[in-house]
């Protein structure tokens, strides 16, 4: 059997590369039969696909066809964890989990991280677990403290471009032609998600990933700004530690979020899509 990689995974990768303004579906021919994709999100094949493949393309779908997207994702335990106390996360979700995050940022034109997860993972934000583009690198950083070296800041090779959000005092090092920065933050820490957003727009970025962590995550759900979040499920329960996400305090269950949501099996983890645009009663 072809397997979900050589039959479905270009398909969403040519899916992607598309103008989907005006288009309501497309058709590609595969081994495994033709396989239609649409404005929706929704797909159908005339072949028989493998559960991996009906997955994929369950997942993600939606985001290789949409005109414009912001979508989340986070790495956690059975409990909530994104973290020991002591801030260690290295790894709590497992090569399935860390390969499905590949696909979102080849299917993304830019990644959104924060100034802490900048600083204490130093990530690359490159596609190497699936074949696909690497994004275009956006860093939150409103007061300059993400050092201009590293991986993140790499020119080594195609020169990456890198997107440097700070704040209007901030005094961040030097960096090379690759880096635009932008003044979109204040002072104390706080920027406002639709205008991160507004500005890559701008720049023709229209699907947009905002990988970590999780107070820009947390930020970007209360600010309403997001339209999916991908909470990647490990199977493990650390009973301490980080929260995936820190939202304003609440005092009745009237007043909590329902958004529609589906499951899938990544091997032995979960993948849980939110909609975060349709709520419970309306899916």
């Amino acid at each position: 059997m072809t397997s979900s990689s050589e039959t479905t995974w270009p398909v969403l990768l040519e899916a992607r590369s598309l103008d989907w303004h005006d288009r309501e579906n497309w058709r590609r021919t595969t081994p495994a039969g033709a396989i239609t994709l649409f404005a929706s999100g929704r797909w159908q094949s005339d072949g028989k696909l493998g559960e991996p493949s009906r997955m994929l393309l369950d997942s993600l779908a939606p985001l290789a066809t949409a005109k414009r997207m912001a979508i989340a994702q986070l790495g956690q335990s059975l409990d909530g964890r994104i973290a020991t106390a002591s801030g260690h996360s290295h790894y709590i979700n497992g090569t399935p989990a860390r390969t499905h995050l590949h696909r979102l940022r080849a299917l993304v034109d830019a990644v959104v991280i924060g100034a802490g997860t900048a600083c204490a993972d130093h990530p690359r934000l490159t596609v190497r677990h699936v074949a696909g583009p690497d994004p275009i690198r956006v860093v939150i950083d409103p007061r300059g403290r993400v050092p201009a070296e590293g991986p993140l800041f790499d020119a080594r090779g195609a020169p990456p471009r890198v997107l440097h959000i700070i704040g209007p005092m901030a005094s961040p090092e030097p960096a090379g032609a690759h880096v635009e920065r932008l003044v979109l933050a204040t002072d104390d820490g706080r920027f406002a998600p639709a205008a991160v957003l507004k500005a890559l727009n701008e720049r023709g970025l229209n699907h947009i990933l905002v990988e970590g962590g999780a107070e820009t995550v947390s930020r970007f759900i209360e600010a309403e700004a997001l339209d999916r979040l991908h909470l990647l499920v490990a199977p493990l329960i650390i009973g301490s530690g980080r929260n995936g996400l820190n939202l304003p305090v609440i005092e009745h269950l009237d007043q909590a979020q329902r958004p529609a949501f589906r499951s899938f099996s990544l091997e032995d983890e979960l993948l849980i899509d939110v909609d975060l645009r349709t709520t419970l009663n309306e899916a």
